[in-house]
């Protein structure tokens, strides 16, 4: 199996079977290569690393591919990355020689970008563990998943090969978990699902949208903890984890996250969305244990369901119950 970082060049033959006839070729690559996603199986296309074994014009993304069709796939050994370290505190909650769990304040970028070169959290974690820089990658070194610059709270960052792909794989399966606080408007029922496909804006493409048709499977779960006319505090659970999946949800059912200008949560009293990574829970890639951690959160949270005039309840005591 292909894995995203290696330390050496790995090479793989993929056929394609009738179930995935007519089907472009970047969705048909990533159903047989697990631990990559869409936009990375796009960028191999696109550094001419997938050839195909066939006379054909030229290989791209949204090829349509044919049964009986074969690609060579290359996935080159990885490097070290080039992003600086930079000397940014970091909230750890927990590290080993294995991983790191960070409790990102709100306004830090996860990872370089356009409009974001530098002052990222990458940059810190490269500061903090320069060994970090050859894991999954050179643009997002470690990084496993992301929270949006707004949003506070825990993320996972793997500092080895075997840490990376084991929780890349955890968050294909599932068994990655994820539950966040978020302080939404007006008053929701005391608990629910969304289950709505999510795809990029057709017109705002640095939005997300409900794509019914085109969309990613996507679905959260949430439950009120205290509500009034305005506002509701709530507990959310990620099922699938795509871009901005909660902003979206809340805002396709008519209770935007408060303080999201982009998905109709503008308000005068806050100047971010209300929404926060509370907990975390993972296998740990060494030695199969489940590892689980939360964080309380931040004053502007706190100070915001005053606010509304709703209560904290005591934090600790907060977590997803199935039943």
């Amino acid at each position: 199996m292909l894995e995203p970082s290696s330390k050496t060049i790995q090479k793989a033959v993929f056929i394609v079977q009738l179930e995935h006839d007519a089907k472009r070729l970047d969705v048909f690559l990533v159903s047989q290569m697990p631990g990559f996603s869409r936009t990375q199986v796009q960028g191999l296309i696109d550094a001419e690393k997938v050839e195909a074994l066939f006379k054909i014009k030229a290989v791209k993304a949204n090829f349509v591919v044919s049964k009986g069709q074969s690609f060579q796939v290359t996935i080159p050994a990885s490097q070290k990355t080039d992003i600086p370290p930079e000397d940014i505190e970091l909230d750890v909650v927990y590290e080993d020689r294995s991983v790191i769990v960070i409790n990102k304040p709100a306004g830090l970028v996860v990872h370089p970008g356009a409009g974001n070169p530098t002052h990222t959290l990458i940059n810190a974690l490269v500061a903090h563990c320069p060994d970090i820089t050859g894991v999954g990658g050179v643009k997002r070194p470690g990084l496993v998943h992301r929270l949006d610059k707004d949003t506070s709270g825990l993320l996972v960052v793997a500092k080895t090969d075997k840490a990376y792909k084991s929780l890349v794989r955890q968050l294909k399966t599932r068994a990655l978990s994820r539950e966040y606080l978020g302080i939404v408007k007006g008053s929701l029922a005391e608990k629910g699902k969304v289950d709505a496909a999510i795809g990029r804006h057709t017109l705002a493409r640095k939005k997300m949208a409900i794509q019914p048709d085109t969309g990613k499977e996507s679905i959260t779960h949430f439950v009120a903890l205290a509500s009034n006319e305005d506002a509701t505090l709530m507990l959310l659970k990620l099922e699938t984890g795509r871009t901005h999946q909660i902003r979206v949800h809340m805002s396709y059912i008519h209770h935007p996250i408060l303080g999201d200008s982009i998905y109709g949560g503008e308000s005068t009293l806050v100047d971010r969305q209300m929404l926060h990574a509370f907990r975390l829970s993972f296998k740990h890639p060494q030695t199969g244990i489940t590892r689980s951690f939360y964080a309380a959160p931040p004053k502007d949270f706190v100070k915001t369901l005053a606010k509304v005039k709703l209560s904290a309840p005591k934090w600790h005591f907060v977590r997803w119950k199935d039943n």
